[in-house]
């Protein structure tokens, strides 16, 4: 092996690790993986199911109700629905999400067969959320720890949006 076999591996090798870099960095601060833990989103989202989490978007993009976002609690990642913005006052009585006084439509969850406790931003000594905090909810009312146990969400605690549901294969789904 001569000198010029040398630089010429180095060449090919450099072209490769600028791959594995650039990669990296985008799973650092753009994307991310993160597997659902407990059925607080189900029917949505079962235990079990990876998603791939866009860290950038709420960069650029504001938070709105309905998300699927990965926070941060108590040195845990969960994953959660937005139901409460900024200046909201948000109630849960007799089974049902109340936004400023207007029932709010639930699609994603069949509230005849939720039974939990009524539940009202009052209970957290609030009068309207404040701004950069969310009320997160899960899908399965019944069986979530969301902001009915700990309290509103500050938005730097918001790792990303869930954006594609890659696991399992045949639930492909972009969210």
């Amino acid at each position: 092996m001569d000198f010029r076999d040398i630089i010429e591996f180095f060449k090919d090798a450099f072209k490769y690790i600028i791959v594995v870099v650039i990669v990296l960095l985008l799973f650092i601060f753009c994307v991310g993986l993160q597997q659902v833990t407990g059925p607080s989103m189900y029917p949505t989202l079962k235990e079990g199911n990876i998603l791939i989490v866009n860290k950038l978007l709420y960069r650029f993009k504001a938070i709105e109700r309905n998300d699927i976002v990965v926070l941060m609690h108590d040195d845990k990642y969960m994953v959660k629905r937005v139901v409460g913005l900024p200046g909201e006052y948000v109630e849960y009585k007799d089974n049902y999400v109340y936004v400023n006084g207007e029932k709010f439509k639930e699609t994603f969850i069949d509230t005849t067969k939720v039974k939990t406790n009524d539940f009202s931003l009052s209970d957290l000594g609030y009068e309207t959320i404040p701004n950069d905090m969310y009320l997160v909810l899960g899908d399965n009312r019944e069986n979530s720890m969301d902001s009915r146990d700990f309290g509103l969400v500050k938005k730097d605690l918001i790792v990303g949006k869930a954006w594609i549901r890659l696991w399992p294969i045949n639930g492909i789904q972009a969210f």
